[in-house]
């Protein structure tokens, strides 16, 4: 009996309308049946409102069958994770936070590491991936259930690697029980496979050919160890999911699920990954909290609307409503603050969201330096390109133009002065026109003072 059901059995331990004394649980007993009614009513209303709200939030691209017959009963979902890398990006982090509504509304998460496929790799359109180390694998493994911890914070969650059963697994019983049940016919109808094998001069190992068979495998034996009845992932999974889907039912007859997001794109339409170039790290060694956060407040006006559903908890209606005011009022750019901050803090945290938060102000809008806490000034002065510029230099007059150049803003000096004469450089916040202009120590605020070029281009002069 699920835990909803158990909690409204409890609720009845109080009930005094009897007028005999008879033990509270062979009253229970008695009502068990309408308890069971009630609790599974209480499971499709409850299944309704998740299929609406992950509809609504736009979460959903491929099911296995209708989300309301899946959100039906509780379900145990689960994820797997590619250890390619010691550290997942802002594509994993959409799945992510949709498993973690999941498990808001009851339903039990298993995340699956792939130390074992993540050894083989799954089939890519051009080439073969690089087999990775074994050590390798178990270092990037280890790194990334540190960062799903981090980030899932509270949410409970069952955190398994398949690499404790595929290495030992032993051959002939693996394809005489799985291997049986694939076939060729409909394995190289799958997109990727044909489009290697109708390019010329490409072809796919066998190792690759494997591989959707080791992950309807995985799903087989975590649906018979741990009750997992829903693998949720990418569309660029969906063939792979659906082979654990079939497997389970010919091996066992037994019906399970799989759901599939949307990849979520960056401006140019591309998918977020390492492969594509453009990855957002999580991990703040190989993306800043400073470049994490300026990545969604420079969203463009036609992703911040779908970003803000995929990313935040925020209800559909806060959305709705915050995304008029930034139609009403788009240089204000409401919706893309409120997106970075609520997801820097999933991600970073609370205290390292509001320095950035800071830094930026600081460095792009109005705040002054002076104004800024140490952290927040030290994350400024780390991000943002800077010249020192000495007490005497100060004195004499440092040239506004040489600024430029040893900051970085300008190609050469003539290019410097040109910009400075078109009137595209501020100082301190002033517009500047004169391409003579010096710099002297009263331009400084506590030892520092801002260039800037155009909307993003930004200089920190500091007083050495």
């Amino acid at each position: 009996m699920c835990s909803r059901s158990l909690q409204f059995i409890n609720s009845l331990q109080p009930l005094t309308f009897f007028s005999h004394r008879r033990s509270i649980s062979s009253y229970g007993l008695l009502l068990l049946p309408l308890v069971s009614f009630f609790s599974r009513a209480n499971d499709i209303l409850i299944g309704m409102m998740l299929a609406e709200e992950i509809k609504a939030r736009g979460l959903v691209e491929h099911t296995s069958a209708p989300l309301e017959k899946i959100f039906s009963a509780q379900r145990t979902a689960y994820l797997g994770i590619d250890p390619t890398s010691d550290s997942m990006q802002v594509g994993n982090l959409a799945v992510m936070l949709l498993m973690k509504r999941l498990s808001t509304a009851g339903h039990k998460l298993v995340f699956l590491v792939g130390g074992g496929t993540g050894m083989i790799g799954d089939p890519k359109e051009t080439g073969e991936r690089m087999m990775l180390d074994e050590k390798i694998v178990a270092t990037n493994t280890l790194a990334l259930k540190a960062q799903l911890k981090k980030i899932l914070g509270t949410t409970p969650f069952k955190m398994v690697d398949n690499a404790d059963w595929l290495s030992k697994t032993k051959l002939l019983p693996f394809l005489r029980d799985v291997g049986k049940h694939f076939t060729v016919n409909d394995l190289i109808k799958r997109e990727i496979i044909k489009k290697r094998l109708d390019t010329p001069g490409e072809s796919i190992s066998y190792t690759e050919f494997t591989y959707a068979l080791l992950q309807g495998f995985d799903y087989l034996t975590l649906h018979e160890k741990y009750g997992v009845d829903l693998q949720v992932g990418g569309s660029d999974q969906w063939t792979n999911m659906l082979s654990g889907v079939d497997l389970i039912r010919k091996r066992l007859g037994e019906q399970v699920y799989a759901l599939c997001m949307p990849l979520v794109e960056d401006s140019a339409g591309k998918k977020f990954g390492k492969s594509e170039g453009n990855a957002i790290w999580l991990d703040p060694k190989k993306t800043s909290p400073f470049h994490f956060y300026q990545f969604w407040i420079n969203l463009p006006d036609t992703r911040v609307g779908t970003y803000l559903k995929a990313y935040t908890f925020l209800p559909i209606a806060e959305i709705d409503a915050l995304m008029e005011l930034h139609r009403r009022n788009p240089g204000e750019r409401q919706a893309q603050e409120t997106l970075a901050r609520l997801v820097t803090e999933i991600v970073h945290g609370p205290a390292v969201t509001a320095q950035v938060a800071a830094a930026t102000d600081a460095l792009f809008g109005d705040t002054s330096f002076h104004r800024l806490s140490c952290e927040a000034l030290a994350v400024a002065l780390a991000e943002a390109p800077s010249v020192e510029i000495s007490r005497r230099g100060l004195a004499e007059g440092y040239s506004l133009a040489e600024a430029l150049v040893a900051g970085g803003l300008a190609f050469s000096k003539s290019d410097a002065r040109r910009l400075i004469s078109g009137k595209g450089i501020m100082l301190s916040g002033q517009t500047i026109g004169n391409p003579d202009q010096k710099v002297y120590l009263g331009d400084l605020s506590n030892g520092y003072a801002l260039v800037r070029k155009g909307k993003q281009g930004v200089l920190v002069l500091v007083l050495k």
